[in-house]
């Protein structure tokens, strides 16, 4: 089976702070991949190189087979993502967010007025597609930000934090439709989460990483019994400590400025 993700030996600094500290790891195509760690790990700025919004220090990575210093282009075609943050235009309705969006990936106008009654529909929203997305609540706002990260069907999807604050009913509904998305496209899920259930679930594979180094991997039963865990959750706590975390703040600028080079070059 082919990677859809391969990542060598990969390094990013930010001055003297060094938030990812020359990791491998590979996620095989198809699979569901959770990469957890607590906060200021190195998670949210590992999946900003694979996504082309930071450069990388040294290293390489790669994105359904494309490196992704040196075909950034060809690999943001490649991939959908919802980041931790709200990146919606709250001034637009939800049906101008998606038209926005499939006009800049090049989707005809009726290939994408399709994809968006299919999508709109799936997340329960074609009855408010008119309304804008200020008046949304925040699970109708992740909702939204899964359908437009699928109009252009990636084939590979990067999920920062997808359930986060949301309730239980919402987080099951977005779940159940992103397993279905893996087990019948094979559409490739990389996940960030900090519901040790959630990853313990819906995960194949998981890398845990700590001060910006993988420090454990495999399949949830794996990290629990070389743990000597009774769950995943323990087994995180036990492997990456108990005292609280920032929220990496050191590297804050440098992600900013990877957001920047974004909306320039795409």
């Amino acid at each position: 089976m082919e990677d859809a993700v391969l990542v060598k030996n990969l390094t990013k600094k930010f001055g003297k702070f060094t938030a990812v500290d020359d990791i491998s790891f590979s996620v095989p195509q198809g699979s569901i991949f959770a990469f957890l760690g607590p906060n200021g790990a190195g998670k949210t700025t590992t999946i900003k190189i694979l996504t082309t919004l930071l450069d990388k220090t040294s290293g390489s990575a790669s994105v359904c087979g494309h490196d992704v210093a040196h075909h950034k282009k060809v690999v943001r075609k490649s991939f959908g993502i919802c980041f931790q943050d709200q990146s919606l235009d709250d001034d637009l309705t939800a049906f101008e967010n998606m038209d926005f969006h499939g006009a800049l990936y090049g989707l005809s106008k009726s290939v994408r007025r399709k994809k968006m009654d299919e999508l709109l529909a799936l997340v329960d929203l074609s009855d408010r597609k008119k309304d804008l997305v200020r008046n949304y609540s925040g699970g109708m706002k992740r909702r939204l930000e899964l359908a437009r990260s699928l109009l252009h069907e990636p084939k590979i999807l990067f999920l920062d934090e997808p359930t986060l604050g949301l309730d239980p009913q919402t987080r099951n509904h977005i779940w159940d439709y992103i397993k279905k998305l893996s087990s019948d496209h094979g559409m490739t899920i990389f996940f960030t989460t900090h519901y040790m259930e959630e990853a313990s679930r819906m995960a194949d594979h998981i890398a845990i990483i700590d001060h910006g180094r993988i420090i454990e991997n495999g399949t949830p039963d794996d990290l629990i019994a070389r743990s000597g865990a009774e769950n995943l959750e323990d087994a995180f706590l036990k492997l990456t400590g108990e005292s609280i975390r920032d929220d990496g703040a050191g590297a804050l600028d440098g992600l900013r400025q990877g957001m920047r080079v974004w909306a320039g070059k795409k």
